[in-house]
């Protein structure tokens, strides 16, 4: 396994690098890394429906998509993110295998911090890491957030947060649900020293060599960040307008479907949502497309999929009741 520290601030040319070296190698990675001011949000999600659009382009902050399912989450340089790259032959999201870890090195630094939910790492109950995972080709690519310093009112200003995510939370304020992993240390550290004290816990179980960039490596990357991860096209998207707008929450994610529908068939289709999926949920829209707009029809055009793979943890019944009729 290799180590890097990227060192680059720039988002678009960050999440281009782990397409990169997901893609383009067969070695596996651990890479650590920050972005400057920036709302990062999951492959499936409606991006006008997660930012605060007057107080994102006001504040001058990026906006760009990942590879990943789950939600939007704010960055800026008090935020550490990592990157686990491995080979892996499994169908299935195993979360555990690399919280723990992060978990373990926490509490050398006498945090008591756990795994929460489906992908998060709390401090007595307030959200310090968010995680994501997605695998092609026999490749997993996990990544997650560590809130080391960042900006608490920045996350709550940039963010909109949908009213179906407090359903089950006592909690609304997205500022006291999450909390700086600095202040609950009980000896300061800067980032940089956090970030050579984690890289060197992790890579410490490990038979781990560093890796440096080569020029090669960085004008790859570059042209993959302007031709993609840059683009209008993949961080917002281009969406016609919709009629019938459905939306719910389950444990495993949030699913918003927005449809067309003409004298009861389905003309066009958008699913949105913060879940996760190893599949390319426009295969679920292609398939919808035609179909009659009744629950039975809709089951049978999705009847013949491996369902999971689209939706983890959601079955293709709980996905039906997202569309509200008979």
């Amino acid at each position: 396994m290799y180590y890097l520290y990227n060192r680059s601030l720039d988002p678009y040319f960050n999440l281009a690098l782990e397409e990169y070296f997901l893609t383009n190698f067969k070695d596996e990675f651990f890479i650590v890394w920050r972005n400057d001011n920036c709302i990062v949000v999951g492959k499936n999600q409606n991006t006008y429906s997660e930012i605060n659009s007057d107080y994102v382009f006001e504040n001058g902050i990026k906006v760009v998509r990942r590879l990943t399912g789950g939600g939007a989450v704010y960055h800026d340089k008090g935020n550490i993110n990592f990157t686990f790259i491995k080979n892996s032959d499994a169908h299935h999201f195993s979360f555990n295998d690399f919280l723990e870890p992060i978990v373990n090195f926490l509490k050398t630094l006498d945090i008591d911090a756990k795994v929460s939910g489906r992908n998060d790492i709390v401090i007595d109950d307030k959200k310090i890491s968010g995680n994501a995972q997605t695998i092609l080709k026999g490749r997993i690519l996990h990544h997650g957030t560590l809130l080391y310093s960042s900006d608490i009112k920045n996350i709550s200003g940039a963010l909109n947060v949908a009213k179906e995510k407090y359903e089950t939370k006592a909690v609304k304020s997205v500022e006291k649900r999450v909390t700086n992993i600095c202040d609950n240390l009980k000896e300061r550290l800067t980032v940089e020293e956090f970030i050579e004290q984690f890289s060197r816990y992790i890579s410490s179980n490990m038979d781990i060599k560093e890796y440096k960039l080569t020029k090669k490596d960085i004008s790859e990357i570059q042209k993959l960040a302007d031709n993609k991860y840059s683009k209008f096209e993949w961080n917002f998207g281009i969406s016609p307008k919709f009629k019938y707008r459905n939306i719910k929450r389950f444990p495993q994610g949030l699913i918003e479907v927005y449809l067309q529908v003409e004298n009861s068939i389905i003309n066009n289709v958008k699913i949105y949502g913060d879940f996760f999926s190893i599949g390319d949920i426009k295969e679920i829209e292609d398939v919808l497309k035609g179909c009659i707009y009744k629950k039975s029809e809709i089951k049978n055009r999705l009847n013949s999929l491996d369902f999971n793979k689209y939706f983890m943890g959601i079955s293709l019944d709980d996905f039906i009741t997202v569309f509200d009729i008979n």
